[in-house]
């Protein structure tokens, strides 16, 4: 089973998008988009940026916790991770975007 993206509506009716892996995990959320149009253009960015390895920038949160962001070739932040309790766990969630964002199918539930 392969990912998907889902475009919803935040409680502010702006838009987000999630990367779900093919057993439903979300492993990238987006930041909230002003219109639908502006949200599908993040994903595109997704895909398109996925494939390097280098877009991707790992961090670790105040509570030891690992995760990583997206970004575009502009250094703007197109998505984030979950949280991970281990530097493995995160590199696979890097793996699984990589391998999902390509041909995720797209799923709009607004």
């Amino acid at each position: 089973m392969s990912g998907k993206f889902e475009i919803d509506k935040a409680s502010n009716d702006q838009f987000i998008f999630r990367l779900k892996a093919g057993n439903g995990e979300i492993i990238l959320a987006s930041e909230q988009y002003t219109s639908k149009s502006a949200c599908e253009n993040g994903i595109d960015s997704v895909r398109k940026n996925s494939a390097d390895d280098s877009n991707f920038e790992r961090k670790v949160a105040k509570d030891e916790r690992h995760y990583f962001v997206l970004k575009a070739a502009n250094h703007q932040i197109i998505g984030q991770s979950q949280m991970y309790k281990s530097t493995s766990g995160m590199e696979n969630g890097i793996e699984s975007v990589k391998s999902n964002a390509p041909d995720a199918a797209l799923e709009d539930l607004t």
